[in-house]
């Protein structure tokens, strides 16, 4: 699929891989539908990037918990462009808590975001894109398929998106509907500062090894190109292509090496 002139929707588009998404598939000449909570900083990517690269780009602000804001992200889309090619689902939250010490709302948080978020936008741009044979994105994550300590709403979450875009794909094996699972490794984003704490408050600082991730362009990168060749699945880590095999091989000797891993955390959850 070539992407210029194209009408992509990006979740989750003011910051990190979604920032990244709209920088990357605008300069492949996209018109680009951007979404998430933060209006003004939508409205200031997007105009940034017809006046770099000469596209249309709208900004609309919208809540992905809230089904009636995704139905309306989906009708602007359609007003504007008269067509929707990709929906590209990446609003996303994370979380670190054991949970044991978690309140039981900061995994309904997440599940809200990261699953119904999806299943919402997802409900209404589908017959759109049925029309024009585009492409429903979904960027998961390696703990989706692996669970990982410390994230148990966030793995729960990607683990039902996981599931729900491989049912879609199946459903859709003869519309001509392309169905990419997108799972990037560690990414260096925002996404762990705001990483949810056991009673629901935004984290700060990330405990993790930020220099040493991928960074939000390299993810943007991958996805626009797999977007373009009709990729199934994409696992972007050599890190995250052996935890997927050992997971299917010898999954209780990858669970002690997960639980090592998340010992050397910066103030270690797991001693």
């Amino acid at each position: 699929m070539e992407l210029n002139n194209k009408t992509i929707i990006i979740t989750g588009a003011s910051s990190g891989i979604g920032k990244s998404l709209a920088a990357e598939l605008g300069a492949r000449g996209a018109n680009l539908v951007l979404a998430a909570r933060q209006y003004v900083t939508l409205c200031e990517i997007a105009q940034t990037l017809k006046d770099k690269y000469q596209i249309k780009a709208i900004a609309v602000q919208c809540d992905v918990t809230v089904e009636e804001d995704c139905k309306h992200l989906i009708h602007q889309a359609i007003t504007t462009f008269g067509k929707i090619d990709v929906l590209i689902n990446n609003a996303g939250i994370a979380m670190r808590a054991l949970f044991n010490d978690t309140d039981v709302q900061v995994l309904k948080s997440l599940m809200d975001v990261n699953f119904w978020g999806m299943v919402y936008c997802t409900k209404y741009a589908l017959p759109e894109i049925i029309k024009t044979q585009g492409s429903v994105v979904g960027v998961s994550s390696i703990a989706g398929y692996k669970g990982l300590p410390g994230r148990t709403g966030y793995s729960a979450s990607k683990f039902a998106m996981n599931g729900f875009l491989d049912a879609l794909r199946v459903e859709n094996l003869k519309t001509g509907v392309h169905i990419m699972t997108a799972c990037p490794g560690f990414t260096a984003s925002n996404i762990r500062n705001m990483a949810l704490n056991k009673d629901g408050n935004p984290q700060g600082e990330s405990t993790l090894h930020e220099e040493k991730m991928m960074t939000s362009d390299e993810v943007a990168k991958l996805i626009a190109d797999g977007i373009e060749n009709r990729t199934r699945t994409l696992i972007m880590t050599g890190q995250g292509k052996l935890t997927v095999l050992l997971n299917k091989l010898i999954p209780g000797f990858l669970d002690g090496m997960v639980y090592k891993v998340f010992t050397k955390e910066r103030d270690p959850l797991l001693k």
